[in-house]
C-alpha cells in the first residue's frame, strides 16, 4: 500500500529558476539563498542548491543519443514525443495503452527537489515536478501476487542515433522491487523548474528513485509491467560484476574500477572540492526496506 511522503517543503522553499541563471550572482552572495532541507534525511538542515537549468539539460548521460555528456543535448531534439502511449501489462487489474494525458489525469503534480548521484560518482541537486509512482500504480490496480515492475525506454532507430552503436541492448530496460516502487519518494517526473522535460532529461516521462544511482532512473518510458520475476536490467545485464539490481548510492560498497566514497558535484568548478557521498544519497528513510539484506552482497 502507498504511503505519503511527508515533505516540508513547499514552491516557496525552490529559489526561482531566474535566479539560478546567473550562478556568478549566487556565489557572491547577490541572490539570497534559504535553508532547503529533505523531511527526514539525516541533512535535513544543508542548503540544498539546485544546479542550474543550463547544467541539468547539457550534462547527461542518454546513450540512445550518443555517449559523450553533451551529445543528448545535441541530438536529443530528434526524439518523438508527440501521442505518447504507455503500455501497462502484467499483473495489474486495467492493462493497457495508455495516452499519457490519460495515464496521468486526476493525479497530483508534487515539486520534489532530489540529489542525484550518478554511478561515476558526480553528482546534481534537481528540482522535479512528478508525480508518486505509487499513484500510478494504484490507478492501474495492482494484482496481490505482484512483486516488482519492470519499465521500458522507447525505440526510436530513426531518431536515436546512439541506438545504432550498440553500446547496450536496446530498448533500455529497468526495474525495482513493489516496495521500492510505493515509496513515496519514487516518482515519474514529467519537469524540472516547472517546465516539461527536455528530451535529453527523459521526455515526457521518466523515473526518478532518489537513492539509487542514476541509471535507475530511466528515461523516455512506455512501457510498465508488474510482475512476480526479477526483471533484467540494463547495465546488468552488460555487466553484471559492475552493476547490481539493486544499485543503492552506498559509500562503503566501490565500484570495481573506482571509488563512491565521495563524489564531484556538476557546476562545482574546476577546483570545487569533492564531497562525501552519503549511504543511500541523503535518504535514511529508505533504510527498511532493506532490513537483514547485506548490501554488499546486494548491491
Amino acid at each position: 500500500m502507498a504511503y505519503r511522503w511527508t515533505n516540508d517543503l513547499t514552491r516557496a522553499d525552490i529559489t526561482p529558476k531566474s535566479a539560478y541563471l546567473n550562478r556568478r550572482q549566487i556565489l557572491a552572495g547577490t541572490v539570497g539563498l534559504g535553508a532547503i532541507g529533505i523531511a527526514g534525511s539525516a541533512s535535513a538542515q544543508d542548503a540544498l542548491e539546485p544546479n542550474t537549468l543550463e547544467e541539468i539539460r547539457t550534462y547527461n548521460n542518454y546513450y540512445e543519443f550518443g555517449v559523450g555528456k553533451n551529445d543528448p543535448a545535441q541530438n536529443a531534439h530528434q526524439l518523438d514525443t508527440s501521442n505518447w502511449t504507455v503500455k501497462i501489462d502484467g499483473l495489474v487489474d486495467n492493462p493497457g495503452d495508455y495516452a499519457l494525458a490519460d495515464l496521468l489525469s486526476g493525479l497530483s503534480v508534487e515539486d520534489r527537489l532530489y540529489r542525484f548521484r550518478c554511478v561515476e560518482a558526480w553528482s546534481m541537486v534537481i528540482p522535479w515536478n512528478g508525480i508518486e509512482l505509487a499513484d500510478i500504480l494504484n490507478k492501474v490496480g495492482v494484482q496481490s501476487s505482484a512483486k516488482y515492475v519492470a519499465f521500458e525506454t522507447v525505440v526510436q532507430p530513426d531518431n536515436m542515433i546512439g541506438v545504432r552503436n550498440r553500446v547496450l541492448d536496446f530498448p533500455y530496460v529497468e526495474g525495482l522491487r513493489l516496495d521500492e516502487a510505493m515509496h513515496p519518494l519514487t516518482i515519474m517526473a514529467t519537469g524540472i523548474y516547472d517546465e516539461p522535460l527536455a528530451n535529453q532529461n527523459g521526455a515526457p516521462m521518466r523515473l526518478v528513485v532518489p537513492w539509487k544511482y542514476g541509471f535507475k532512473s530511466i528515461k523516455s518510458i512506455v512501457r510498465i509491467t508488474l510482475t512476480d520475476e526479477e526483471p533484467p536490467i540494463s547495465w546488468n545485464k552488460a555487466n553484471r560484476r559492475e552493476y547490481g539490481f539493486y544499485s543503492n548510492v552506498n559509500p562503503t560498497v566501490d565500484h570495481p574500477r573506482w571509488s563512491q566514497a565521495t563524489e564531484r558535484r556538476v557546476g562545482g568548478g574546476l577546483f570545487a572540492s569533492r564531497q562525501d557521498t552519503l549511504m543511500f544519497n541523503g535518504y535514511p528513510e529508505v533504510a527498511s526496506l532493506y532490513e537483514g539484506m547485506d548490501l554488499s552482497e546486494f548491491f
